[in-house]
């Protein structure tokens, strides 16, 4: 595996593309401050555009260590941004794998979060397959988790459209401490 960082990926609808502090009204309006869309996520809804730009201000930082995977998704034609896919290392997932995690390595999980109005119009799934490949083919890494809360059944039909298959129940926890019942799925490189 070597890491490549956040490279700017296109699809036939998409670029995913690094996020900087100029993004904070576009982000904050179009999902980071919608309860409804951070309902399942590990962090609440920004109550302000400043509460957005800390947050941009301090995914920038991190643009150089190319072990930093974290993209905005535009939409190519309009170049309006409208959601975020990541990949991070997992160290709470080491245990329960159906799997062999000491010949794979560690766990880096992916996430992702799209504004309403883009909801069920397979966005997620595009951004999703195409960091897939990208985590595969270009870092050349073995395996990819991802958890998702129990009652969140979109984001568990996103992850099976792109070959991710369940693995176990996992407890998550919020950034504020809350614990969270959650599904966790694996998806080798040598299964797809």
């Amino acid at each position: 595996m070597k890491h490549c960082g956040t490279q700017e990926l296109e699809t036939e609808r998409l670029v995913l593309r690094r996020l900087s502090i100029d993004d904070s009204e576009m982000m904050f309006n179009n999902w980071a401050s919608d309860r409804q869309v951070t309902q399942y996520l590990r962090w609440n809804a920004h109550r302000s555009w400043g509460e957005t730009a800390e947050t941009l201000n301090e995914w920038e930082k991190h643009y150089d260590d190319p072990a930093f995977y974290q993209w905005g998704i535009t939409d190519k034609h309009t170049g309006v941004l409208f959601g975020t896919i990541s990949l991070f290392p997992a160290p709470a997932l080491k245990m329960g794998w159906h799997l062999n995690t000491e010949r794979l390595g560690p766990a880096w999980e992916v996430g992702y979060a799209l504004g309403r109005k883009w909801w069920n119009k397979g966005y997620a799934t595009e951004a999703l397959c195409t960091v897939r490949d990208y985590w595969f083919d270009t870092v050349g890494a073995d395996w990819l988790a991802a958890v998702h809360a129990n009652e969140n059944i979109a984001s568990s039909a996103v992850l099976q459209k792109a070959g991710f298959v369940y693995d176990h129940d996992v407890t998550d926890r919020k950034f504020d401490g809350t614990p969270v019942p959650c599904r966790a799925y694996h998806l080798l490189k040598e299964e797809l």
